[in-house]
This record gives C-alpha cells, sequence and structure tokens, in this order.
C-alpha cells in the first residue's frame, strides 16, 4: 500500500474511532436523540437563521433528509420554526429551552472529548499541526472539487 492509500486509510480508521468512542458517550446522555439529531442542534445552536437549506449544506444531506430530521426535532420540542417579519417564504430554526440543555450538555461532553485528547496534542508541535491543517485543508478544497464534478454544490466549512 503506497502512502496515500495509508493515509486515507488512516483518515477513515481515526474517523471511525473517534465515532465510535463519541457516540457511545452521547448515547448515554441522549437516549432519545441521534448523533444526527444532536449535530443539528449544535449547527442550529451556533448558527443564526438556520435553515433546510444551510443545514443540507453543511451536513451533506438532501434537503428532504433535513427536513424530517427538522420535523421530528420540533415534534420532540428540542427546536421551533419561526419566519421572518417581510419574509413568508422561508422557514428558519432555533432552539427551544429543551434544545439549550442538549447544546449545553453536548458542549460539555466536546470538552470532555479534548481532554481525552490532549496527551496527544500536547505532543505535537504547531509547525506539525500547521502541516497536518494544511494537508487537510487541501484535501478538503480537492474533495470540494470532486463534489462539484457530480452536481452539487456544496460550500465547504
Amino acid at each position: 500500500m503506497n502512502k496515500e492509500d495509508q493515509l486515507v486509510m488512516s483518515f477513515r480508521n481515526l474517523y471511525n474511532k473517534m465515532v465510535w468512542l463519541n457516540n457511545s458517550r452521547m448515547k448515554d446522555s441522549f437516549e432519545d436523540y441521534k448523533s444526527s439529531e444532536v449535530h443539528c442542534m449544535e449547527y442550529i445552536g451556533r448558527n443564526a437563521d438556520s435553515n433546510v437549506t444551510k443545514l443540507a449544506e453543511s451536513f451533506y444531506m438532501t434537503s428532504g433528509a433535513i427536513s424530517k430530521m427538522t420535523r421530528k426535532l420540533i415534534k420532540k420540542g428540542a427546536i421551533e420554526s419561526y419566519r421572518k417579519p417581510g419574509n413568508k417564504k422561508e422557514i428558519y430554526f432555533r432552539l427551544t429551552e429543551k434544545g439549550q440543555e442538549i447544546y449545553k450538555i453536548h458542549e460539555e461532553m466536546h470538552k470532555e472529548f479534548r481532554e481525552r485528547d490532549k496527551a496527544v496534542f500536547d505532543q505535537v508541535t504547531e509547525e506539525q499541526l500547521e502541516s497536518i491543517l494544511s494537508l487537510v485543508e487541501k484535501y478538503s478544497r480537492h474533495l470540494d472539487e470532486e463534489i462539484k464534478k457530480q452536481g452539487a454544490d456544496i460550500k465547504s466549512e
């Protein structure tokens, strides 16, 4: 296996391990919510005037899938929809009090994850981090271009 293949496989394995560890912790805290729903609430909590289009772009999902998820979150009482005065067409989302509570718990979990992983990052130099970030950003831009070739209009975060 060449170095590029090793790197891609390492990215995949690293991602899968993080998802497994983080999801097992999230299941303990959010038994009534899927990971994707919690992350949807996180996005809404961090981004004013979130709508289906912005959520779909952020999560690389279809508008239909996001609409289904937001309907579930509304039904669960975690988010609510609203419209801006003068714009009757566009529907936006914000967290309810219940959603805010989940958002805060999720933020605390992210702190726990950072603390868990601190031992690794304490061993990495600033120069190494910059190099890795540069590679990841280049790879991400490349994948954005490949997605565009597929006919999708994805905006990278």
